[in-house]
């Protein structure tokens, strides 16, 4: 297959085509619409008509990029994933602790309001077995709450917890305050400024408690 032909979203010489690009930018711009209406009325009460809306384009035009709703969904649900992981990965690279990296996700996250209600919303209703992101997740909070616990076992041995701090139970009630602090914080933006549920102070007040050596 020669240069020109190659559909890998490159023109020859490894330049981004205008199509491809325009396209790349058109799919962000409908995911940052989706995430914020899933925020606002739930996956159930979202259409994708109304994210088309959102963006300027026809019914047919998005789903050219997203055929279902549950696949827009999923969709949403990778991209949180994939800036959340690149931003701890790049801390873990520059040499923060696990916990480190998640205080800064935290504060992070204070600045993206509407990722955060998304989430904290479909968390909720994926309780139930037959939503789309039932499975999403299931495993992610498996997987969470498997790598706290790991992370938290390693600290164990090196003798880096307080005395009696369970490696298992703290992994579960760590994931559980972040999401608890996440419903609380977005409570507390209807008042004063001061007043506001500050989500990564009240986590390294968390961490404090368990850790010897807790994140500054």
């Amino acid at each position: 297959m020669s240069e020109t032909t190659v559909h890998d979203g490159t023109a020859p010489g490894g330049a981004p085509r205008r199509g491809y690009a325009k396209g790349r930018a058109k799919r962000e711009e409908i995911l940052q619409a989706a995430i914020a209406l899933f925020g606002e009325v739930g996956y159930h009460g979202a259409s994708l008509r109304e994210v088309a809306a959102r963006v300027g384009i026809s019914h047919p035009g998005l789903l050219h990029h997203f055929p279902t709703k549950a696949a827009l969904l999923e969709a949403v649900l990778e991209h949180r994933d994939a800036v959340d992981f690149a931003d701890v990965d790049t801390d873990l690279a520059q040499g923060r602790s696990l916990f480190e990296a998640i205080v800064r996700l935290v504060e992070r996250n204070a600045l993206r309001r509407p990722v955060v209600e998304v989430f904290a919303g479909l968390a909720a209703e994926a309780t139930s077995a037959d939503h789309p992101a039932h499975d999403f997740f299931a495993a992610r909070y498996r997987d969470t709450v498997s790598r706290m616990r790991a992370e938290l076992a390693r600290l164990g041995d090196e003798g880096r917890l307080r005395d009696g701090v369970d490696p298992a139970v703290a992994a579960r009630t760590l994931v559980a305050l972040m999401d608890g602090l996440q419903v609380q914080w977005l409570y507390s933006l209807e008042r004063p400024r001061a007043e506001r549920v500050d989500m990564a102070a009240d986590l390294r007040a968390y961490l404090d408690l368990i850790l010897l050596d807790p994140p500054a």
